[in-house]
């Protein structure tokens, strides 16, 4: 398929570059050069706007945008829409609010532009080498770029949740729960690294890694963050807040349903600023191994 796809980022360039290798053609926009310069390299066409961007696709077009959630997708919109037509897709890959997704899926529809809310899991490898997918929207929409959200994922790892809103909904739920995960890693690293055992923390992720029912991926990260330094010391424990937790509360709360300990997880993270425990630690390290998210070294770091 040839595509248009905006927003080159971490996961951005990880995603276009893993479609170029699937046999796409792509034509890609970025407010950084250098990044649209690599991609030229590995075989994409570059646009200087997003009108010749629009210009350069087929239609009906399909533009898979991948850009921060909020004003960056409202913008980005706002400076396509002169140049998409009745039939054309316009996919968001970001992390937007459902209820975001739904009002510019009422929005677009107006003018005949078909618009998908793609919720994307895996952190910057999936990106690279496979991730997961949630998608929302009209479903004749869904299945008309359904060789995209296959070539992105892992097997199995793609579906179509149902209408407008569904698919940030679900990545919205699923971060939610990621935060409570992560959290009772923090704290079961915390108690086994205040007792009085002397344990290997990076040997302990091992071997849960390995058979054990909390095996998974972010116990892998966990592992290689304490072969790195077993008391975390490269880092600070603030944990910052991307929006998804607050989000997933916020909807509970609207629908009265019961989510203590997602709640408690994202109000460990408000907490996470002021000190720096060693649970926030542990959490701050899995989600720079697999999101790239900012660390913040000690204070007394040197320069």
């Amino acid at each position: 398929m040839k595509i248009g796809f905006i927003g080159l980022g971490k996961m951005g360039f990880n995603m276009a570059s893993q479609l170029l290798e699937r046999g796409h053609e792509l034509v890609v926009f970025d407010l950084i050069p250098s990044a649209m310069d690599a991609l030229a390299e590995a075989g994409a066409g570059t646009a200087a706007s997003l009108g010749e961007l629009c210009s350069a696709l087929p239609s009906p077009r399909i533009v898979w945008m991948m850009v921060p959630a909020g004003e960056p997708v409202e913008a980005t919109i706002a400076q396509l829409e002169p140049f998409l037509s009745t039939g054309d897709i316009l996919i968001d890959g970001g992390n937007s609010r459902y209820t975001d997704s739904e009002a510019r899926a009422r929005r677009l529809a107006l003018k005949g532009i078909r618009f998908l809310d793609a919720g994307t899991s895996g952190g910057l490898d999936g990106a690279r080498h496979g991730a997961c997918v949630m998608v929302g929207g009209e479903k004749e929409a869904y299945d008309a770029a359904l060789p995209l959200f296959r070539d992105l994922t892992v097997e199995g790892g793609y579906g179509y949740m149902g209408p407008s809103g569904s698919g940030h909904f679900v990545k919205m739920v699923h971060n939610g729960i990621e935060y409570g995960m992560m959290q009772a890693m923090g704290e079961g690293f915390a108690l086994m690294d205040a007792s009085r055992y002397g344990l290997d923390l990076e040997e302990v992720a091992r071997v849960w890694s390995n058979g054990s029912v909390i095996r998974g991926w972010l116990m892998e990260l966990a592992r290689d963050a304490f072969r790195r330094d077993g008391s975390l010391g490269y880092l600070e424990g603030r944990v910052a807040d991307s929006g998804e937790g607050r989000w997933t509360v916020e909807s509970a709360l609207e629908h009265g349903v019961s989510v203590p300990v997602i709640a408690a997880s994202l109000f460990s993270r408000y907490r996470s600023r002021d000190d720096n425990a060693f649970s926030d630690r542990v959490v701050a390290a899995l989600r720079y191994g697999f999101g790239g998210h900012a660390m913040t070294p000690p204070k007394d770091a040197e320069a």
